[in-house]
């Protein structure tokens, strides 16, 4: 993008005018933002730190992590052997420029190849520019647009400014692995509680929250890093909805292990309507115990409320139900050990519909006209349901455990056939009285 403002003008010349990377740098990122790696291959262990080799003992062959004898390195496995190995990280140089807060974004690549020494790159793609009002501008280099990588650069390509929303573009919203330990920040930032860490926190999105929003900064000086990460990172955080609790956790010094999980523990207490500005609710000993005793406390509330909601609607469904099927109440067929008989009871319905694990009360068969249902036992326990249609005097269906058939469909089928003709003798005995 070609620098057109006066802003964009000015900051094209500031960066051009920055110091490039040093070899201290460097040094410091070969040492610290990578791992040290082995490989076992044919037989012999590789260090891929010192190019040492070596056969390993019958301990060693199965270890994640080894020690090497040469370098005494603590070495990680590679998961496959192969020719060449490679390890990418980011690292941040922090640093002032002309009243600018600067975030230097580099990349570093660790080539290793057996029996070689690692040879490492760096190359810087990406500065942001943050102003003492917190606006950030950002410089990039371009990146190939066909890759299946959002983090392809070209590295013959120029740094260049980007748009106002750039720092915020998920494609090239890097959070540095680690930051170079020679820091140079505002005062402003030093006055607002940066010190030293930027806590696992991109460190253009803490400095531009620090110099613009009050939140982010009362945080970080009350030490409430915890609060800040999932602030500052958590797409559907409700800290400043839930800032009379932070507030007290503030006060109380207390340190929220999982921030989302006391969120949450925080909308039960709102169910409850319990005191958020109470210790003793929003600063729990126990986290993890008072979230889930909460959640226990709900669910049976629930229960019981669907419960009452439930008995209110089965009395309703009675009447209804007495009133259409009265007239067969009493029908009960037996041969043997297996017997039928009408269910004269919505709460019958729900029983049927538990036990055989069927939709029978879900789907309100209570409430068919045109059907009648009945309850096939043996030795007093449900195996099948059945439905008959009044019209047309006929079994429509006859279901048992969750819609299958029960070893007795056969003979329920039969006993049901011989005995419908007492049903149609109660309709008939209906339509005489009308």
């Amino acid at each position: 993008m070609i620098p057109k403002t006066s802003i964009e003008k000015q900051l094209t010349a500031l960066s051009a005018s920055l110091a490039p990377i040093t070899r201290e740098v460097e040094a410091w990122a070969e040492k610290n933002i990578f791992l040290d790696w082995a490989v076992l291959s044919r037989g012999k262990f590789y260090c891929l730190q010192c190019a040492h080799s070596w056969k390993p003992s019958d301990s060693e062959s199965c270890c994640k992590f080894i020690n090497c004898a040469h370098c005494k390195a603590k070495l990680k496995m590679q998961a496959c052997n192969q020719v060449h190995f490679k390890e990418i990280e980011y690292f941040a140089i922090l640093e002032t420029c002309a009243g600018y807060q600067v975030v230097r974004i580099i990349i570093a690549y660790k080539h290793m190849k057996k029996n070689f020494m690692p040879t490492y790159f760096c190359k810087e793609v990406m500065q942001h520019w943050i102003s003492q009002k917190g606006e950030v501008r950002s410089f990039s280099i371009g990146t190939n647009v066909f890759s299946n990588t959002i983090d392809a650069w070209k590295f013959y390509s120029p740094l260049e400014i980007k748009p106002k929303d750039f720092f915020r573009n998920a494609k090239y919203y890097i959070n540095p692995f680690k930051v170079y330990p020679k820091v140079k920040v505002l005062p402003l930032l030093k006055r607002n509680g940066f010190k030293n860490s930027v806590y696992n926190i991109a460190p253009h999105l803490l400095f531009s929250s620090l110099l613009t929003d009050p939140t982010a900064e009362t945080l970080l000086k009350a030490k409430q890093q915890n609060l800040l990460q999932y602030y500052l990172g958590a797409s559907r955080q409700r800290v400043k909805y839930n800032w009379q609790a932070v507030k007290t956790v503030i006060r109380k010094n207390y340190k929220i292990t999982d921030v989302q999980i006391w969120e949450d523990y925080l909308e039960l207490l709102r169910y409850f309507k319990k005191d958020l500005s109470c210790p003793a609710y929003v600063c729990p000993e126990n986290l993890s115990m008072a979230h889930d005793h909460l959640v226990q406390k709900k669910r049976e509330l629930l229960r019981k409320k669907k419960l009452q909601d439930l008995r209110l609607e089965i009395e309703k469904a009675q009447k209804r139900y007495a009133s259409d099927k009265k007239r067969f109440f009493g029908l009960f067929f037996k041969e043997k050990e297996l017997s039928i008989s009408v269910i004269e009871n919505v709460k019958d319905f729900m029983q049927e519909g538990d036990d055989l694990g069927h939709c029978v009360f879900t789907n309100e068969y209570y409430d068919r006209k045109d059907s009648l249902i009945l309850s096939a036992k043996m030795a007093e326990k449900s195996v099948e349901t059945i439905e008959v249609s009044l019209s047309r005097m006929e079994i429509l269906q006859c279901r048992g455990m969750k819609n299958n058939a029960s070893k007795h469909h056969k003979r329920i089928l039969s006993l049901m056939s011989k005995n419908l003709y007492q049903i149609k003798a109660r309709m008939k005995q209906k339509q005489k009285k009308v």
